[in-house]
């Protein structure tokens, strides 16, 4: 591993009480290689390059347009190769390409997009035929979670909640991801929370995320204010405010999405719930009222806090499952603080 670079010397130990030679101190280089991240939205996408232990390098974001089959490779190869020019030398260059999808995934596959139709197209094969790189995709919850448990937890086991256009959970048991079967677990935004309810685009009526996304709120507040256009700043102006028809939406919303992460709660027990929300971040307030509503006996003493790691937990997350296949391990820890 010295020779690959993987570890660096760092210095000479003590000897043990029974004598012998004193042990060579080593540590992780986290520099010795580079990742490429992709996280993919129905309106967005944004590109991180770092090294291995998730140091920045370089990042771009493309925002309020609209992504599709017919674009969204022109877009990777774009960022990739801005990336490219300002790569560092290193050992062993860039050591992967990780995309993530708000969707179902399963083995690199895209089988499911409820907002997008890259569903309709190999993504896998066509990033694969034209990069010299390794190609990961994966469900955009679930990097969420591995990003979290990678970079900032300290806990083995976690739900990060993903909430967006939809609403996905991410889950860590034991410092490995759950994906199922099929890559459809966690698909808490496709719980039913009212049976005959509005129409989901997963064929259900009902779900989760046609009550409780950021998507929905923002629809919401728009026709509630006679709006055409609504960003996560303007609700929080609201919020500050207290202007009472604001008030009363955010608590609806938190109050059903309470009902999702009791379900998940009580099917997984984990040690903590992370909510990544760009109007949670906004308004934390958002966080206690949904705690509030904990009050039955499974998840009443559930830890539930906001992403220390705020927008990047994705990213991070295809940091590390780059970082993970690279070196042939199925945990992976770069950070023990949250």
């Amino acid at each position: 591993m010295i020779e690959d670079e993987l570890v660096t010397e760092t210095g000479i130990g003590d000897a043990g009480n029974s004598g012998g030679r004193k042990p060579i101190l080593l540590k992780f280089n986290g520099k010795s290689a580079l990742s490429i991240s992709f996280d993919i939205g129905y309106d967005y996408i944004e590109g991180l390059f770092s090294f291995l232990d998730g140091d920045e390098i370089k990042s771009e974001s493309k925002r309020k347009l609209k992504i599709d089959s017919t674009n969204v490779v022109g877009l990777i190869r774009t960022i990739v190769s801005d990336f490219e020019k300002v790569a560092p030398e290193t050992k062993h260059g860039i050591i992967g390409i990780t995309l993530a999808i708000h969707g179902v995934i399963h083995q690199n596959k895209v089988v499911f997009t409820p907002y997008y139709d890259l569903d309709t197209m190999d993504l896998y094969e066509e990033i694969s035929s034209i990069f010299p790189y390794p190609v990961y995709i994966e469900n955009e919850a679930n990097l969420t979670a591995l990003g979290e448990y990678t970079f900032s937890s300290t806990f083995d086991s976690l739900i990060s909640l993903s909430i967006h256009s939809g609403i996905g959970a991410g889950i860590v048991e034991d410092g490995k991801l759950q994906i199922g079967k099929h890559g459809k677990a966690g698909e808490i935004g496709h719980s039913i929370l009212y049976p005959s309810g509005t129409t989901c685009p997963c064929g259900n009526q009902g779900c989760l995320e046609q009550y409780a996304s950021n998507k929905v709120l923002y629809d919401e507040f728009a026709k509630l204010k006679g709006l055409t256009h609504v960003n996560t700043q303007i609700i929080r102006d609201y919020y500050l405010k207290k202007d009472t028809e604001t008030m009363i939406l955010i608590e609806k919303n938190t109050y059903l999405l309470s009902i999702g992460i009791n379900n998940v709660v009580t099917l997984y027990d984990p040690e903590i719930v992370i909510i990544n929300s760009s109007i949670y971040r906004a308004i934390p307030e958002m966080v206690e009222l949904v705690k509030v509503h904990m009050n039955g006996y499974f998840s009443k003493d559930i830890m539930i806090c906001n992403s220390p790691l705020e927008d990047k937990a994705t990213l991070y997350g295809c940091t590390a499952i780059n970082g993970q296949h690279f070196l042939n391990v199925q945990r992976l820890k770069f950070n023990e603080k949250i």
